[in-house]
Parts: structure tokens; sequence; C-alpha cells
């Protein structure tokens, strides 16, 4: 199913079918501010084993992250952020970085790494955002089951042909981009830039 959001006002009736799918355990493709990203709500273990059955990977290997509506939820899924932290997620989000924190226990244990780390983020797109915020919490993330993002990957319509058939519903919120969000490692005593993306590095220096 392809369903067609307005970037900033999306459609009531669409909205609520999208968010009735994740709770059902369903699996979408949806717009973030970086490239169109595949993900499920992250109680549905179910679900998040479909996602590494597409794209072929080990759930104990798996990069995952949360996308999240602000940092509201922070708490539930990391553990304490300390003054210095916060202030850098506060000036970076919403925008196209992906943040790998400490996990709390609230973390569903097939989603933590090795290490017992998440991937947090708050992605500067209303689409994306508001469908965790009706659905009422994070939405787990990961990239398409695709090689490398070339353009075609930016044209929901082909992302539909392509893989419509493997998920349940394409979230049409116009093109999307090809770079991927710049991901920081906060969990040692320096942040580590593990991914240079979208995001300028500036803005956390």
């Amino acid at each position: 199913m392809l369903l067609q959001l307005h970037p900033e006002n999306p459609n009531v009736r669409h909205l609520k079918t999208i968010v009735e799918c994740l709770r059902n355990g369903g699996v979408i493709i949806y717009p973030t501010d970086t490239v169109y990203g595949m993900g499920c709500d992250i109680s549905h273990p179910k679900a998040i084993e479909r996602i590494c059955r597409i794209k072929q990977i080990d759930p104990k290997k798996a990069h995952f992250s949360f996308i999240c509506y602000d940092l509201s939820h922070l708490s539930d899924y990391a553990k304490s952020v300390d003054t210095p932290v916060f202030r850098m997620l506060k000036k970076a989000l919403p925008g196209p970085y992906t943040f790998i924190l400490p996990a709390s226990k609230q973390v569903p244990k097939m989603l933590k790494t090795k290490r017992d780390a998440v991937g947090i983020r708050v992605p500067d797109n209303n689409i994306c955002r508001t469908i965790v915020k009706e659905l009422g919490n994070p939405v787990m993330s990961t990239s398409l089951p695709v090689e490398h993002y070339v353009e075609e990957y930016t044209d929901p319509e082909i992302i539909h042909e392509k893989f419509g058939k493997i998920v349940d519903i394409v979230v049409d919120g116009g093109m999307g981009g090809i770079t991927f969000s710049t991901v920081i490692d906060l969990t040692g005593p320096e942040p580590e830039v593990i991914r240079e993306g979208a995001g300028s590095l500036e803005l956390i220096g």
C-alpha cells in the first residue's frame, strides 16, 4: 500500500492507518530528514525479526536506531545523560544525527548491541515525528534492503514498486535524500564520529 502524506499537514485518516499498522506489528517504509527508512514498533519482536529477514541480517549484529518524537523519552531508553551531552543533543536535534548512548533496561533485549548501547534519532521531518507521536513510542529504524542508496531510492513510487510487496505500507512524503545521518558515539569519554553524513560536525564540536 502506498499512502501519501502532506509534509506539513498529514492526512489524519492515512496517519491512523499507518499507526494501526505499526501497532499490529506491521513494517513500513517512511521518509526522514535524510534517506527513506524501514521501521516497525519497537515493542513487536516479530516485526523486528521480519525486518531482519528482509535485510538478511542477524538481529544480534544489526545496527538499529530508535526514531523518537523529541527528547522527552530519552531517559526511558538511555541511561542517565550528563548535562554537556544533553546540551549537545538539544542543540543538534531535531536534525540529521544518530546518537549512540548507553541503553536503559527498557530497551528490548533484541535491540541492544553487544555494547549495551542504543542509537537515538529525532529527525527534522514532520511526517515521521507525527507517526511516532501518534504511536506513543519510538519506531525502530533501519536503512532499506539495498547495497547503495542511489537516485531512484529518493522516489517513493519507485520504492513502492521495489519493496511494496515485502512491507505493509510505503509512506509517500515526497522525494527523499541519498545521504545518511551523521552517527556520533557518546558512550565513551569523548564524542566519537562513527559515520560522517548529512549533519554538520560543527554543531557537536
